[in-house]
């Protein structure tokens, strides 16, 4: 059995949570300009995320969940799992996005993964409070990837990492094959091999006898 960890925004989806979030309101173009920061490796990322967390201060949650109900997965995605998924593959999600959008997601298209590890936004009398909590803050995708490795008794060398931004990076580095997803420029390098879509990374999979 292979483990194959996904990011997320960027990746199985193309919607980016914190934009769709601040366009609820009126924050988007601040987002977006962060967003990228982190992902070209500008700033850090857990900088990054407080930053983008605290511009929804009093977004009321119900606005929140409007723009959770927005996030989509890229075509296909449902594809390349259900693949793994019959190749007994462990399939898990890390991403530094929110379960929320994730979930909403996977549900729509009838998707499901062995595990997904995100962070959350609390909530206090109805509204976000603006800050965030979670195990990805930090962007330690190698220290879960590393966790999960364990726990399914897999070695690190028989995992495929899969993402496209600078705080995918620790993972991509770490696992036995890393594929980037259309990545950004600092992380290309990092890369085994580039895809551009999920047939493509499917062909891949399956050439690499994954699935």
């Amino acid at each position: 059995m292979t483990l194959v960890a996904f990011d997320f925004d960027g990746t199985l989806s193309d919607s980016e949570m914190t934009v769709l979030l601040g366009e609820q309101c009126g924050a988007a173009d601040q987002m977006d300009e962060i967003t990228e920061q982190a992902m070209n490796d500008e700033i850090e990322y857990a900088e990054s995320l407080r930053k983008r967390c605290a511009l929804l201060d009093g977004l009321p949650e119900a606005d929140a969940q409007e723009a959770f109900d927005q996030v989509v997965l890229r075509p296909e995605t449902d594809a390349v799992v259900e693949a793994l998924d019959s190749a007994g593959v462990y399939t898990a999600i890390l991403t530094g996005g929110f379960e929320r959008g994730v979930e909403s997601a996977l549900e729509t298209a009838g998707v499901d993964v062995e595990t997904l590890i995100a962070n959350r936004l609390p909530v206090e009398d109805g509204e976000l409070t603006g800050e965030v909590e979670g195990p990805l803050i930090e962007g330690t995708k190698d220290d879960a990837l590393d966790i999960l490795t364990t726990v399914v008794e897999e070695p690190m060398e028989e995992t495929v990492a899969v993402g496209d931004g600078a705080n995918d990076l620790p993972m991509l580095e770490a696992a036995g094959f890393a594929v980037g997803f259309a990545p950004k420029p600092a992380v290309e390098p990092a890369c085994d091999v580039v895809v551009e879509s999920m047939p493509e990374l499917l062909d891949v999979l399956e050439d690499r006898g994954v699935c």
